[in-house]
């Protein structure tokens, strides 16, 4: 079995080919990149490309399954260039894969399409995806659930998968994700506990987490499966204020989505930091999601918990962690993290 991974070096993508390569009936992986790295990953063979211009059809022809995992978070402050890759460079790779014939297509959604939804129950897959609005990661994420709804009217032959799974954390990823998420001058020692004297006791501050290695298992099981649709994939606990505070030893204290937000706003405009407000808008927006399709039709039980991932996660922020492949590698901060700083913060590819 060939097996096309698109965005193959990334968070998910490291995890998805490490699931792939120890499952017997994958022969090959072709995993796509922008920046192939340097590393060696089993049965997987890297090649150049970007799903905004190139041609994909050629490497996909033959595959069993394509799965498609690139998407941009940076530059935040540019949307064009973010939507040029999640957008419109997705629905080129759906033409592409339709073209080249390949019967499965597994796209990584997330909860982010989401409309707004409760905190306090569990939603499943039928609860509405049309994202949040304030947010540019939500609607692109919202309107490439329309492009797939348009290809499975139009394609009933094509099998169709869509994970669409909570926050997603692992060691390796820390530099991505501190790069990503928090900027250059974050310094790790402030993660210790105690380090940080309170948190956010903000309303609706309740997310869920799974941890890469868990999320790369639930890929393998979907291309050796026959189900379709949309798959929801979290871990418990959901993860609000107090569980952050006995992760850090830190105190709870009362702040307003208002004030949350605004803070968000005010250090984004200030390039203190690269997250633009309408994260925290998704954040106390979207629902907690209920995962039993995934448990009950792919066989997935996620082997760690949401609070054990958040740790790893949170160990590895501390630790400088990274992984060899060009989003995950310390190196691509530079001395110092300079080439964040001198791209402007939020602003880098």
């Amino acid at each position: 079995m060939r097996v096309v991974v698109v965005g193959g070096t990334g968070n998910v993508g490291t995890s998805v080919l490490e699931s792939l390569a120890s499952e017997v009936e994958v022969d090959e992986i072709v995993a796509i990149a922008k920046r192939p790295p340097a590393a060696q990953f089993p049965k997987a063979r890297f090649v150049s490309a970007d799903i905004r211009y190139s041609d994909l059809v050629p490497l996909f022809l033959g595959a069993r399954a394509v799965i498609h995992l690139a998407w941009l978070i940076q530059p935040g402050r540019n949307e064009a260039i973010t939507r040029s890759v999640n957008v419109d460079g997705s629905r080129r790779l759906f033409e592409a894969v339709v073209e080249a014939g390949v019967p499965l297509l597994v796209y990584a959604s997330s909860v982010g399409a989401y409309s707004q939804g409760p905190k306090d129950r569990f939603v499943d897959e039928s609860w509405p995806t049309s994202g949040i609005d304030t947010s540019f990661y939500a609607r692109h994420k919202a309107a490439v659930e329309r492009e797939l709804d348009r290809l499975e009217r139009d394609r009933p032959e094509l099998r169709v998968v869509r994970m669409r799974p909570a926050l997603i954390f692992k060691a390796d990823a820390a530099t991505e994700i501190r790069r990503l998420f928090a900027g250059p001058l974050l310094p790790g020692w402030i993660l210790r506990p105690r380090a940080i004297p309170w948190v956010p006791g903000t309303p609706r501050l309740r997310f869920q987490a799974v941890h890469s290695h868990d999320v790369g298992d639930a890929y393998r099981r979907a291309v050796l499966s026959s189900p379709r649709g949309a798959f929801n994939l979290a871990a418990d606990p959901p993860i609000g204020s107090s569980e952050l505070a006995r992760l850090l030893q830190a105190r709870p204290i009362p702040v307003s989505p208002g004030v949350l937000r605004a803070a968000a706003a005010l250090t984004y405009a200030l390039r203190i930091q690269p997250t633009e407000p309408g994260w925290v808008d998704m954040a106390l927006s979207v629902p907690l999601m209920d995962s039993s399709r995934a448990q009950s039709e792919l066989g997935w039980i996620p082997r760690n918990g949401a609070l054990e991932t958040l740790d790893e996660l949170l160990r590895g922020l501390r630790q400088g962690s990274d992984y060899p492949t060009p989003p995950l590698a310390r190196d691509t901060s530079g001395p110092l993290r300079i080439r964040e700083f001198a791209t402007g913060v939020g602003a880098q590819v």
